[in-house]
């Protein structure tokens, strides 16, 4: 996989890389990016096939809320089939690995996860990144880790864990840093099969009976906000693990939604005060996209396909930003000037390290007007 193929000719000032499951966690976790759910009945098989959608690069099958209970038997079945065509067409040569998305099962409880997990053979493992854990809190989530470190061992495999943090116990501030922290003291037992941390932010505004508007972000929603940010305080410290930021709800799709009649913008001051650029649904995936980066989320749950573009091409790297990163990680210490203001060498090391494996896995782009013609076609 590689990030911005809906794009072939644009010129990068450094490529984003290649990766697959196998590449390390250190940097794999930084490359999920837009991580497109879809219900666990849908075949999805030929569309990775026919190349649908190239800015696909990670995709979660669902077994909980995209799938209704009675439907969760065929929804198994339907992704063991999944799974086979994609390797029955590796085999023939009518399909590259690396043409394969990151595929992830998003289980429906722990019982769920171990009875899908024994529909698994060897052969289908190699196609499969991980599983998302929904409802994950101190009282479910060391049985699920036990399952996944057994299941690594049965196949002799990399299989990781995405664990959803989206109850109640963390939604309502009685029990919220206390569940936070037990919760991540059983994570940090088991941090190698740990590839990334995803939030409900619908499930958290479901506990208060609120849904953001299309022109509101999730940091408008003041109770949301507060359960976010402490999520971001116990998850990222030192950049103990990577947060993908919560699901936006709205799409409106253009007949053609490219950028030819635009002229090039500032993307974030643009944004920020609300001139339009895209149109309501697709300006506040980015204006929010803009707020989960400055608080520290990475990458974003996607349920629809033209969000792929905006979320991946976002996460793209600034010539600027990459100078100042790779000034930060090659100077010993002190002030230094950058290349808009001061660098503070070891107060800006961590920030300086995630720029580095965004650039990796995003690419550097020249600079913020270059994001409109990036996310074109």
């Amino acid at each position: 996989m590689k990030h911005h193929q809906y794009n072939p000719n644009f010129k990068f000032v450094k490529d984003p890389i290649d990766f697959n499951k196998y590449t390390d966690r250190s940097l794999l976790q930084y490359c999920l990016g837009a991580t497109m759910y879809m219900p666990g009945t849908k075949d999805f098989a030929q569309a990775i096939i026919d190349k649908k959608y190239p800015g696909l690069t990670s995709m979660v099958m669902c077994f909980e809320d995209a799938c209704k209970e009675e439907d969760v038997p065929a929804a198994e079945v339907n992704s063991i089939h999944v799974l086979e065509t994609l390797e029955e067409k590796v085999n023939s040569g009518e399909l590259a690995y690396e043409d394969i998305p990151l595929i992830f099962f998003r289980v429906r409880s722990v019982e769920q996860f171990k009875h899908f997990a024994s529909m698994l053979e060897k052969k289908h493992v190699k196609y499969i990144t991980g599983f998302n854990f929904p409802k994950f809190n101190a009282l479910c989530a060391r049985d699920y880790m036990e399952h996944l470190v057994e299941l690594n061992k049965t196949f002799g495999e990399i299989i990781y864990g995405m664990p959803i943090i989206e109850d109640a116990r963390v939604a309502f501030k009685e029990t919220r840093v206390q569940e936070l922290m037990a919760i991540k003291n059983i994570m940090d037992d088991y941090k190698d099969l740990i590839l990334n941390v995803r939030v409900g932010g619908t499930d958290f505004s479901s506990c208060f009976g609120v849904r953001r508007g299309i022109n509101y972000t999730i940091y408008d929603i003041m109770t949301v906000r507060d359960c976010l940010m402490d999520i971001l305080n116990v998850f990222t410290r030192n950049n103990d693990y990577t947060v993908s930021g919560p699901v936006w709800e709205y799409f409106r799709v253009n007949k053609r939604m490219k950028f030819e009649n635009l002229p090039k913008v500032d993307i974030q001051d643009t944004l920020l005060k609300r001139t339009p650029v895209v149109n309501d649904a697709v300006d506040g995936l980015m204006r929010e996209l803009i707020l989960d980066q400055a608080n520290g989320f990475m990458g974003k749950t996607c349920i629809h396909p033209t969000h792929l573009n905006f979320i991946n091409g976002m996460l793209a790297v600034t010539k600027d930003e990459y100078d100042d990163a790779y000034q930060i990680l090659h100077t010993s210490g002190g002030v230094i000037k950058g290349s808009k203001g001061m660098n503070e060498i070891k107060p800006h090391t961590n920030w300086a390290t995630k720029i580095m494996m965004r650039a990796e896995a995003y690419g550097v782009i020249e600079s913020e007007k270059s994001y409109v013609e990036l996310f074109g076609v």
